[in-house]
């Protein structure tokens, strides 16, 4: 039997099954993130810039476009509480720390390789962030000097602090989640998650679990407090590249090279929705308040204008009728 918040975001979904494009960048989209109050989203893409859109009822409005950085934006991430700041990881070798009021850098961190990964602590203290060398600095947001380094000697891939902020976890090349306690950096457990390479974690907004998602094409649901497995989802046929809960922390979207984005219900595993793509997706961010996923597609091909198409954000659940 269906849940009854099943048979409802289904019934949500039918009425709102629109997924509108925006223009966003010149050159493709990597990372795509929302503001904690849910007002703005930000893009990071290959063109070397960010840009920041208002939403405003059924659409988003480019609000600024943020240059600066010498190569492609990787990934990006919002200050946890404060709805202005953003941060900015580039092959450039820097992060860039942004006002959306005064639309300017308020801050340029060198750091020693090409970053490709980045995320902001839940006390919004910390920034951390991962080179192509396996070395993760963790800088501190107000002074933007660096309280400590550490070099893997695994691929790292996706990095984060559990919600409570005492844990640092890390999916690697060997399919593995290393835990380190935080701020002491000490190893805690090393999982053995998935039989290939583990590319990218999330924790749900009620701190009850966190998932990732493999080269295998599957994302494992873990609790929290004991580390366990609780279940797995294996409708994707390629890696899986981006994972985001839902604000509620009841769904779970996850996306791959496979033409569409999956929407779990997180409880039972069962497949709520999937939204259709013409391209493999990078990127997938839930809005922080409501059953909106923002998410970003590789270019299309040859076949397509490719101008129309390069850099455009997406946005799913939008009204039919808007």
């Amino acid at each position: 039997m269906a849940s009854q918040y099943y048979q409802e975001m289904q019934e949500s979904f039918k009425n709102n099954n629109k997924s509108r494009e925006f223009p966003a960048h010149t050159a493709k989209v990597h990372s795509v993130a929302w503001s904690c109050d849910g007002r703005r989203l930000a893009s990071g893409s290959f063109d070397k810039t960010a840009s920041v859109f208002l939403l405003e009822k059924d659409r988003l409005v480019k609000e600024n476009n943020y240059r600066g950085h010498g190569d492609s934006v990787d990934q990006l991430c919002w200050h946890p509480t404060n709805p202005d700041l953003f941060v900015t990881a580039s092959g450039d070798k820097t992060i860039r720390i942004w006002d959306v009021r005064t639309t300017k850098c308020i801050a340029t961190v060198n750091t020693k390789g090409e970053n490709i990964n980045i995320c902001w602590s839940p006390d919004g203290q910390t920034i951390a962030v991962g080179n192509k060398d396996d070395v993760v600095t963790f800088i501190d947001a107000k002074t933007h000097r660096s309280r400590a380094e550490e070099q893997f000697k695994f691929e790292v891939n996706e990095i984060s602090w559990n919600n409570d902020n005492d844990m640092f976890f890390l999916t690697n090349g060997n399919g593995c989640i290393n835990v380190l306690s935080y701020p002491e950096l000490k190893p805690i457990q090393s999982i053995n998650a998935h039989p290939s390479n583990c590319i990218c974690i999330k924790f749900d907004p009620t701190g009850k679990y966190f998932a990732t998602g493999s080269a295998d094409a599957l994302v494992s649901l873990w609790n929290v407090e004991e580390l366990v497995c609780v279940r797995c989802f294996s409708r994707l046929d390629w890696p899986v590249r981006t994972l985001s809960f839902s604000h509620d922390g009841k769904m779970l979207a996850s996306a791959s090279e496979d033409h569409f984005i999956d929407i779990a219900e997180v409880e039972t595993g069962e497949k709520l929705w999937e939204v259709q793509c013409d391209s493999p997706t990078f990127t997938v961010a839930w809005h922080p308040k409501r059953p909106l996923l923002a998410y970003a597609c590789d270019d299309k091909d040859g076949k397509y204008d490719n101008n129309r198409e390069a850099g455009t954000v997406k946005l799913f659940g939008l009204p039919n009728d808007s």
